[in-house]
């Protein structure tokens, strides 16, 4: 089973290294590291090459977009996705492919709330989110607790069924709404 982790980066030189190095290559799957790169004007292609790899240049702007084009040059039998600020645990990677493939899961988000580290996100941020959170739920009855994370693994194959049209921010909560509303999903506690 061949595993793809996908990661936009844009002028992120002081984290990427250390979180590609989180990243654990357990050997019993073949591992595909993407960075798709807003046109960083810093050290973030080279370092990302570097540790190995795969390193895009998306000069079209937004956080959808630089997914999508992710997404396309895509291999792998599963998908993870996180930030190259080192704000997600690159380390429990396996953990969370392994949690999607024992319970026979499709998508699983990850939800940052519950195990939040103090300070991690500024008190304007949390409401935000919350606001957001509770309108996904209200609006598209999609009861998850954190709509914005960027931290998602799942099948590849159910990409050609999800209608994505985001290119911005937009595209978390996107994703998690058509996949909640077409397979089977779940979502599961990370520290942030």
């Amino acid at each position: 089973m061949k595993i793809s982790v996908i990661i936009p980066t844009l002028n992120e030189e002081e984290s990427i290294g250390l979180v590609l190095d989180k990243i654990p290559r357990d050997p019993r799957y073949e591992w595909e590291i993407i960075i798709v790169d807003g046109d960083s004007k810093d050290r973030t292609r080279e370092i990302a090459e570097e540790k190995g790899a795969k390193v895009i240049v998306e000069k079209r702007k937004g956080y959808g977009r630089a997914y999508k084009t992710g997404f396309d040059a895509a291999t792998g039998d599963i998908i993870v996705t996180m930030d190259g600020d080192d704000t997600y645990p690159a380390e429990k990677v396996v953990e969370l492919v392994e949690h999607l493939l024992t319970n026979n899961l499709d998508f699983v988000s990850c939800e940052r709330f519950s195990l939040m580290k103090k300070g991690a996100m500024s008190l304007t941020h949390k409401v935000g989110n919350t606001i957001l959170t509770w309108s996904t739920r209200l609006l598209f009855g999609v009861k998850i607790k954190d709509s914005q994370s960027g931290m998602w693994v799942f099948r590849r194959e159910i990409l050609k069924d999800l209608k994505l049209t985001s290119d911005g921010m937009p595209f978390s909560e996107e994703i998690k709404i058509e996949a909640w509303r077409k397979f089977k999903c779940e979502e599961v506690p990370i520290e942030y």
